[in-house]
């Protein structure tokens, strides 16, 4: 299986993750000069060579009217204590961030915008509609968690630092590379998001701030020594989008290794590496959660299993357990794909009587399925056919052979004997 993992320990940030994934790409220069020639208005992105304690690796440039961010605030006082809330330029990536004293530099990419302004200019890229579908789909990520940080309606968002063109090119550039490398999987470790405050156009916060704790529910993340903010809004959102599992690195056969840059100088490596490779086994990551019941009735556990299978479950089934003080009971499993776990823990608290629910995690390895319609004298009847690891399986779909086996008058075996 091919599997893209991601070391966060020193957080993440759209140009750190650009730099990172161009590595991984035999031609970085051709897709840099593709980037640049796909319309993202006023801007020009270049590559350089950096190195961070003895590592070389990648740092992505940013122009827009052929001025880097950095260099359009020079004359500002900048240090830890002033990194980027709503921007990948966090003061742990050694970028700036025009917070009150914005008016004093009238650049054009430092105007507010909103969700539409954003999708106005998307929709004028030229890049495949998967990939366009993807930018707007992680900035929906950052709009509704700055919704909830600031506690306004979604529509009335208006994106700092975050919805500049360099950010914009930050998201375009991370999702056209996750296109372009395409990995059956995507597995980051837990993310470093630094320690101590971040000063914006709001005040002062703590970190990480607030839009971005918002968007890395769930996902294991961590503190530490390390003054700043180290994982900025849109890198966490562009994480939470693409990666299917955060946790250890697994076994793996490595093909290609990537440092992308940050700016800033620490005791550690300020980068994200990236390594591609295949991983032994394939398969995919699924989650059983179950529960014990024991005062539902049979109709109350049937409705709970078709709302279940109705909103995604990929299997629901029940088995009879003793429970305590020699009370019958139901234990109750659902398994279901890992980004629809929220979804099927409510439904589960919803639909059945349980106050509790358990979690595991599996690795599940299926065949590869189809399904051909056959023609045959009591009418198409649909053959499900399974091939993989050296097998191939073929069944008839049960409702075609009942309503055959109905209109015939004869029985679901017969039919099958005369298939």
């Amino acid at each position: 299986m091919k599997t893209l993992y991601l070391d966060c320990g020193m957080g993440a940030a759209g140009d750190m993750l650009t730099a990172a994934l161009l590595e991984l790409l035999p031609d970085p220069d051709g897709f840099i000069e593709e980037l640049n020639a796909i319309g993202i208005p006023e801007v020009t992105i270049e590559k350089e060579r950096v190195s961070k304690c003895g590592i070389g690796g990648t740092h992505i440039a940013v122009k827009i009217h052929g001025v880097e961010e950095g260099e359009a605030a020079q004359g500002e006082h900048h240090d830890e204590s002033v990194p980027a809330h709503h921007h990948d330029m966090a003061a742990g990536h050694g970028h700036t961030h025009h917070h009150d004293m914005a008016a004093e530099h009238e650049h054009t990419h430092h105007h507010h915008s909103g969700m539409k302004d954003i999708e106005h200019i998307v929709r004028h890229l030229s890049v495949p509609e998967r990939v366009r579908k993807d930018i707007i789909a992680v900035y929906t990520l950052i709009a509704e968690a700055e919704s909830h940080a600031h506690g306004v309606p979604v529509p009335e968002i208006h994106f700092h630092e975050v919805g500049t063109m360099d950010a914009v090119t930050d998201v375009t550039a991370v999702c056209l590379l996750m296109d372009r490398i395409a990995p059956d999987q995507v597995v980051a470790s837990p993310v470093h998001v630094g320690s101590g405050q971040v000063k914006c156009a709001h005040g002062i916060l703590p970190v990480p701030a607030p839009a971005t704790a918002y968007i890395l529910r769930d996902v294991p993340i961590y503190g530490g020594g390390i003054r700043g903010e180290l994982c900025t809004p849109t890198g966490a959102a562009l994480l939470k989008y693409f990666v299917t599992e955060f946790g250890d690195m697994p076994v793996m056969k490595t093909t290609a290794i990537g440092y992308g840059m940050g700016k800033k100088d620490f005791p550690a490596a300020n980068c994200v590496r990236a390594m591609l490779g295949e991983t032994e086994g394939g398969g995919d990551i699924i989650l059983e959660l179950n529960c014990n019941v024991d005062d539902m009735t049979g109709e109350s556990i049937g409705f709970a299993m078709e709302a279940l299978f109705a909103d995604g479950a990929l299997e629901v089934y029940t088995v009879p357990v003793g429970m305590k003080k020699s009370r019958p009971g139901t234990l109750f499993c659902v398994m279901c794909r890992p980004e629809d776990k929220e979804k099927m823990v409510k439904l589960l608290f919803r639909h059945t009587t349980t106050i509790g629910i358990r979690e595991r995690r599996y690795r599940r390895y299926t065949l590869d399925r189809s399904v051909e319609t056959v023609r045959t004298p009591y009418g198409d009847i649909r053959s499900k056919i399974s091939t993989g690891y050296g097998v191939t399986r073929q069944k008839y779909e049960y409702e075609d052979l009942a309503k055959a086996a109905r209109e015939n008058d004869l029985s679901v075996s017969q039919i099958l004997d005369r298939l």
